[in-house]
């Protein structure tokens, strides 16, 4: 989604058309010792339907990077997403990590009363959702990992990035206004009403001292020593057209899970909201298989 932020100023460009589907209502919960962030819960078809938390991307909010995608999702699961440290309405720390992200995410588990979930992660969610199952194994049921990698910094020019931004933004004290998400949203205009606005603000809702930050957290990234033991069904899908994940990595990363499954979208690393008529089938498609095969556990 980092290619979207060079895309948005004032007002979203009038080629972009966002898809027009219902968006979740949220609220503010207290993750006990770690802070407040904002959650959406939306029921599936039945009371008993699985969980999938959806972990969102870098610049985002959970509803701005996942919004398309759970009509969807909610004709299977139970649709969880939350806003994730230092984005949108999210818990502000004194420092952002991938480990303190995954730690909330099944800190909120235990608030909502859910003793073991799927989680589906965008770009940086991938990142944070690796990292729940390597913290807290007994919480997954299984793992979809979207436009993700096991690495960053394999290539000089993104050693230059990374290490340049980690330079850059470490001299800036903070992490952007406290006040910030809170004046966006209450602005925020109706997503029924007009659904470019509201993902403008939403988007805006994110701090650039906190994106330039956790880029430099991010740059960091290494889980390729321990990837190969996630034992639990996994899905991995790859945007055949990332410019900022190369998706031979993401392929690469895929093979080095065991059983994992390979599912391919035709477009680029923004397509969970730019390319959603691509990307939520496919997503769909890789959601179910890893729930099919996290039942046949359970039930064996």
């Amino acid at each position: 989604m980092t290619e979207v932020r060079s895309e948005l100023g004032t007002r979203l460009p009038s080629r972009i058309r966002l898809p027009e589907v219902d968006v979740p209502d949220g609220r503010m919960v207290d993750l006990p010792g770690r802070g407040t962030t904002y959650v959406t819960d939306t029921p599936g078809p039945t009371p008993d339907a699985p969980p999938i938390v959806l972990l969102h991307a870098l610049t985002t909010t959970g509803l701005l990077t996942w919004f398309p995608s759970i009509p969807t999702l909610a004709k299977k699961f139970r649709v969880i997403t939350l806003d994730q440290r230092w984005h949108g309405r999210g818990i502000k720390s004194d420092e952002f990590s991938l480990r303190d992200c995954a730690d909330d995410a099944v800190a909120l588990l235990d608030v909502l009363g859910i003793e073991k979930a799927m989680f589906a992660g965008f770009s940086m969610g991938s990142l944070v959702a690796q990292r729940v199952w390597r913290q807290h194994p007994d919480r997954v049921g299984g793992l979809v990992l979207c436009a993700s990698t096991d690495i960053f910094q394999s290539r000089p020019s993104e050693r230059a990035f990374h290490n340049g931004m980690d330079s850059i933004v470490s001299r800036i004290p903070g992490f952007g206004s406290r006040k910030r998400a809170d004046r966006v949203h209450a602005a925020q205009v109706d997503p029924a009403v007009d659904i470019n606005r509201w993902a403008l603000s939403e988007f805006r809702s994110t701090s650039p001292i906190a994106v330039g930050k956790a880029v430099g957290v991010i740059g960091r990234h290494h889980t390729r020593p321990w990837i190969g033991q996630i034992d639990v069904p996994t899905a991995v899908v790859v945007p055949l057209h990332d410019r900022a994940i190369p998706p031979a990595r993401q392929m690469a990363m895929a093979r080095r899970i065991p059983g994992a499954t390979l599912h391919t979208v035709d477009a680029g690393h923004s397509c969970c909201v730019m390319d959603a008529d691509k990307f939520v089938p496919v997503l769909a498609q890789a959601c179910s298989e890893v729930l099919a095969r996290w039942k046949d556990r359970t039930q064996a």
